[in-house]
């Protein structure tokens, strides 16, 4: 008993030391792995480094595949860009190994000291994170030392000494370490687990390295459930994620196992776990070299094998995915950015169709503006929610402020689809009553269309490519509008008292500047909350 509650509980310690680690270090470096993830090109080499260093900063090679399945399923990635990111995950997921290798257990209760001691008397937010991960560190060394303490009284019971003589079988090895870390879901912890073996003096590099194979195929199972749902597109990458490692591992465990163990004792004849940590690291940079060469060959046979006749539950939305919220809340948040200019598109839609029915009189366009103002409505919901569930994970102060701000974004954006709605109501009240604007209402409604037209459209650009200057453009364009309403309105007014117009015609002409004139306003506000979310 005593030694089940000092191994699980150095384990549970060790997966919160890494879960703490990659919180702090995605909210300390969520911006640039934004920036890190969109810089992603065709070229496969970028792609692995991407993939590598995104692993390290999740320290969850799980997590960037699900990752690379949602972007996948969003359209983001293409498959053979897909192929070079879990390639460098593999790779970037041994940095927890060779950190373990360094055995600085005896120095982590200082770390943890340390940690919480910065974290709780500092104001600033980044070095708090910063120092919330010297804590992270600290807790998962504490964890490897209970689970080596609680593992070496093992050695003294003859029924594990008869485990280890099974494990000669590389096969059951390979079982043993793919069960284990689907269970955990966390190939870090496998190999964690397996170095306070050998440190403990239970395991030696024959009967580790099956083990550590087994541990690199038993990741994929995350990708594998993460994929559940998703389009073919996303079924493949998770398919093609299990399909490297398994290609990697049976070539180690036929052809390179000896070579490779021989040159890791070689390199540290005395220190198993840096002999396991280099093992590790070595598997999967030769996997990825072996395989890089025939990327496009893994990619045709994934392709035949996983049928395309599935059928996938459509949604309003295109890029919002509930698996990166969960796993790297950081790059959810700009999925969330790209979800927002694709709604503004399908408002920018809805406007210029607006102005030719209310200026052609044409009630064949209502069907359309109609099922266009129900995706607005749609796409505001599912945003809306996405963006409350995004608020409960792990953020840092800033995050939270931008998904606030994404948030009154979002409404103010419902608002403007439905004075669009508005104005096309007012199209109808003209085609069913005959009614038609002067010319001259027509000449003042043509420049505050364009005006209102042009404002949305400086609201996309700025969101998308992070511009404040037509933000500044977009508030300085709300004034002329506000001048432009109160001109149509005063000369239109004095027509109506001279009789010049029809009145019917002309209070409807009033609704549709001052509808016009209110759409401005929410974009004045979008304006405003654009500038207080990018930097200066």
């Amino acid at each position: 008993m005593q030694i089940a509650l000092s191994v699980l509980g150095g384990l549970g310690l060790f997966l919160y030391g890494m879960n703490k680690i990659s919180e702090n270090l995605q909210k300390s470096a969520g911006n640039q792995l934004r920036n890190i993830i969109q810089a992603l090109t065709k070229n496969t080499f970028m792609s692995i480094l991407v993939g590598g260093f995104v692993t390290m900063l999740l320290q969850s090679s799980s997590g960037t595949s699900v990752m690379v399945v949602s972007f996948v399923n969003a359209g983001l990635m293409n498959l053979t860009q897909a192929v070079g990111v879990l390639m460098g995950a593999n790779i970037g997921t041994t940095f927890t190994s060779q950190l373990i290798a360094f055995n600085v257990s005896e120095y982590a209760p200082f770390l943890v000291i340390l940690g919480v001691a910065i974290s709780l008397t500092t104001k600033k937010e980044q070095v708090k994170n910063i120092a919330d991960v010297l804590t992270g560190v600290g807790i998962l060394f504490i964890g490897m030392d209970m689970m080596g303490n609680g593992l070496k009284v093992l050695s003294e019971f003859p029924q594990f000494g008869e485990m280890m003589v099974r494990l000669n079988n590389p096969v059951l090895g390979v079982l043993l370490g793919f069960g284990f870390t689907a269970a955990v879901q966390s190939s870090s912890a496998s190999v964690g687990l397996l170095q306070a073996l050998g440190t403990g003096g239970l395991i030696n590099m024959t009967r580790a390295f099956p083990i550590l194979i087994g541990s690199n195929m038993g990741t994929t199972t995350t990708g594998m459930i993460s994929s559940i749902g998703a389009n073919k597109n996303a079924k493949k990458t998770a398919y093609l994620n299990l399909l490297i490692n398994m290609i990697g591992g049976i070539i180690f465990i036929l052809i390179l196992q000896g070579p490779i163990e021989r040159v890791v004792v070689a390199a540290s004849p005395d220190n198993i776990s840096r002999q396991i940590a280099n093992s590790h690291t070595l598997f999967n940079v030769i996997a990825m070299a072996i395989q890089v060469p025939f990327i496009k060959y893994l990619v045709g046979f994934v392709n035949r094998v996983v049928p395309d006749d599935e059928e996938v539950v459509e949604t309003a939305t295109m890029f919002l995915d509930d698996r990166l919220a969960e796993k790297t809340p950081a790059i959810a948040i700009g999925q969330v950015n790209k979800e927002v200019v694709h709604m503004i598109e399908v408002i920018l839609e809805s406007l210029y169709q607006a102005k030719e029915a209310i200026f052609s009189v044409d009630l064949s366009l209502i069907k359309e503006l109609e099922a266009r103002e129900e995706l607005i409505n749609t796409l505001d919901e599912e945003i809306t929610n996405y963006l409350l569930d995004l608020s409960n994970n792990v953020l840092s102060d800033e995050q939270h402020s931008i998904v606030n701000r994404l948030m009154y974004i979002v409404n103010d954006l419902e608002r403007i689809g439905d004075h669009i709605d508005n104005l096309k109501e007012i199209t109808e009240v003209l085609g069913e009553n005959d009614l038609r604007f002067t010319e001259s209402s027509l000449a003042g409604l043509t420049e505050m269309f364009d005006q209102s037209t042009e404002m949305v459209e400086k609201i996309k650009d700025s969101l998308e490519y992070s511009d404040r200057n037509m933000a500044y453009d977009i508030i300085e364009m709300e004034r002329n509008i506000n001048q432009l309403e109160k001109q149509n309105k005063e000369a239109h007014l004095e027509q109506i008292n001279k009789k010049e117009v029809n009145l019917d015609a002309g209070i409807n002409f009033l609704e549709a500047i001052s509808n016009l004139e209110r759409l401005s306003d929410h974009a004045f506000n979008i304006a405003t909350h654009i500038l207080n979310t990018f930097p200066k």
